[in-house]
Parts: C-alpha cells; structure tokens; sequence
C-alpha cells in the first residue's frame, strides 16, 4: 500500500506523490486499501458495528451540529470511507475526460442505516467495484494536464485526486482498528 507519510508531514505533495503513477497503480492501490480495511474489521460481529467508542478526539467539522462531537462507530467510519473514495474517484474521472471540476460529487449512506457486518462488507465491496469502474471510464490517453487546486493540498490531477481519497481512508485505518480493539475489550469473543 502507498506510503502517504511524506504528504502527511509536508515534505511532498499530492501532485509530487503521484507523478510517475499509472492508472494500473490506481487499480492495485484501490485493491491494497479495501483489503486491508476488510482485515481491520476481520473477526467483527454485528456488535462491533454500532459500537459506540470512546473517541474523546472527535470532531466532524463537516458533520450535523448536533454529531459534531459524536465518536463514530465502526459502520460510520466505513460508509464515510467508501463515500470518501467514490468522490475522489469520480472527479478523477472528471479531470481525466479533461473537463474542469465543479462541486462535489459525493453520496454517502447514512451511518445510521448500517447495523451489521454483512452490510459493512458489501459496502467496502461495492465501493471497490465503484471505484474501479470509474477508472474504466478513463480515456485510454487521460488528460492528466488538467487540474484542479483542492483548498488544503493544492493542485492536482486525475491521478492526484484520485490518490487523495486514499489517503483519506489511510487516514482512517488507525480508527478502524481502534474500534475494534474497544469492541472486543468490552464484547470478548469466545
């Protein structure tokens, strides 16, 4: 899986991270993330899934007022993962048409919906198969001059932004496995 340390601490950007990349690389990366979040959550039981955490450090600054400080469980941090990447995925998609990039482009099942383990595990699942269907779509030769200048990390292309919706789910690796950690400390399995 592609290292985003070096983005995280500044010393590359988006557009440095992904110059050199393919879109075959985009395909595996895709691959290496929705295996590895489907390991995190490996062994959880529906429990697990509307688990409600101990998340001192939460903050949704993009969330309802009222879920602002509200600790996520494990299907909300899955299915804002998966909406995550979808966006990502079709505004590179956008730029590798070569059409500029206007708004969001982003659905996210409401986490409250989301109660078992079979649902969390067919959402990762659909979302690979989003994700890569949207690479599909690129042209064979994709424009990969266009940009677009995202307001915290600047310019990027297709393959850029694309990349940053990864990023974003890499983002969120730690907390998985957090949650499943308290989960099992609170529900031990046999």
């Amino acid at each position: 899986m592609l290292d985003f340390s070096s983005v995280k601490n500044g010393s590359k950007t988006f557009a440095e991270l992904a110059a050199g990349l393919t879109k075959a690389d985009l395909y595996r990366q895709t691959d290496e993330m929705v295996d590895t979040m489907q390991e995190s959550i490996a062994g959880a039981v529906d429990a697990d899934v509307v688990f409600v955490p101990d998340d001192p450090q939460a903050n949704d600054a993009f969330g309802k007022p009222e879920e602002v400080h509200l600790p996520w469980t494990l299907g909300h941090v899955i299915v804002h993962a998966a909406a995550s990447s979808e966006e990502a995925a079709a505004l590179a998609l956008v730029l590798a048409r070569g059409l500029p990039v206007e708004g969001r482009s982003r659905y996210e099942v409401y986490w409250e919906t989301v109660k078992s383990v079979e649902q969390i595990r067919q959402r990762l699942e659909e979302s690979r198969r989003m994700c890569k269907a949207m690479l599909d779509a690129w042209p064979d030769e994709p424009h990969l001059d266009v940009t677009f200048t995202h307001f915290r990390v600047g310019e990027l292309n297709a393959i850029g932004r694309f990349l940053f919706g990864l990023s974003h789910n890499a983002d969120h690796l730690g907390q998985l496995r957090e949650i499943m950690r308290q989960s099992r400390e609170l529900h031990p399995r046999a």
